[in-house]
């Protein structure tokens, strides 16, 4: 299938590892040109030189914290200059850790605001307005299934990831008259460095093993495995084209048969 977005301009957050590498990778074979953001700069330019050659596609890395707004405002200037615009925007940065609510100290619930629901936020506020100008654009926000499947011991990123998924509803009626449209996906166990951190600390809280941590996370799937990066990058991809011209507003889950609800 043709998404025909050759020639579209992309930015992609947390774009070096995992399930941000993945689409990345996805949108720069689609022939878009895609700045990848995450701090740490030495891997992001490894991933920007791999995923080039990988797809022929340019890549370019801009390392940045997106976690002030000074520092998201200056990296999406400079990814509209290095583009000479964007067209798309994938919110995938965040990094929020397991804890329940008497061991998490407000720290932790600031970073996670900061750079998650803020960071979304702000890179939005920076790149819609370019959209809307010239009619076009895409804002693809990458959440996750606690917003909607609340966990005890997730229950900073329940909140935020909740947050988010009013804040993408709510910018899709904003910008849909400019047909600039915005949706979330709603990754669930992706087998991905996050994940695996992920697992390693419920893991420690319950008691267990990463293995049986693991086990467990998949036995309300209903593929019976976690998934795998590209399984996310291809709906971004197509989300993210003419193709799903209508579709503006909706939070899609990718997880496996794992949410069951009407």
């Amino acid at each position: 299938m043709d998404l025909a977005l050759r020639g579209r301009r992309a930015v992609v957050t947390g774009g070096s590892l995992g399930i941000g590498r993945a689409i990345a990778r996805e949108l720069a074979a689609e022939g878009v040109a895609v700045a990848i953001l995450a701090r740490d700069a030495p891997r992001l330019e490894a991933a920007a030189r791999d995923l080039s050659g990988e797809t022929g596609g340019t890549v370019l890395p801009i390392a940045a914290d997106l976690s002030t707004a000074a520092a998201v405002e200056a990296a999406m200037a400079a990814a509209e200059a290095a583009l000479g615009g964007v067209d798309i925007l994938v919110n995938n940065a965040g990094a929020t850790p397991m804890g329940r609510l008497g061991a998490t100290p407000d720290a932790t619930w600031a970073k996670s605001i900061d750079l998650k629901l803020m960071g979304y936020a702000r890179a939005a506020r920076a790149l819609t307005p370019g959209m809307r100008a010239r009619r076009w654009g895409r804002v693809v926000n990458i959440i996750g299934r606690s917003g909607h499947q609340p966990r005890a011991a997730y229950i900073v990123g329940s909140s935020v990831n909740a947050a988010l998924l009013a804040f993408t509803h709510a910018l899709a009626q904003e910008c849909a008259a400019d047909n600039v449209l915005v949706t979330g996906v709603n990754p669930g166990p992706i087998r991905t460095p996050r994940w695996d951190a992920l697992t390693e600390q419920g893991a420690a809280q319950a008691g267990r093993s990463a293995e049986a941590e693991n086990r467990a996370a998949v036995e309300g799937v209903a593929l019976g495995r976690l998934g795998e990066p590209e399984e996310v990058a291809g709906l971004v991809a197509f989300l993210c084209s003419d193709r799903a011209g209508y579709i503006t507003g909706t939070m899609i889950d990718v997880d496996g048969g794992g949410t069951r609800c009407i």
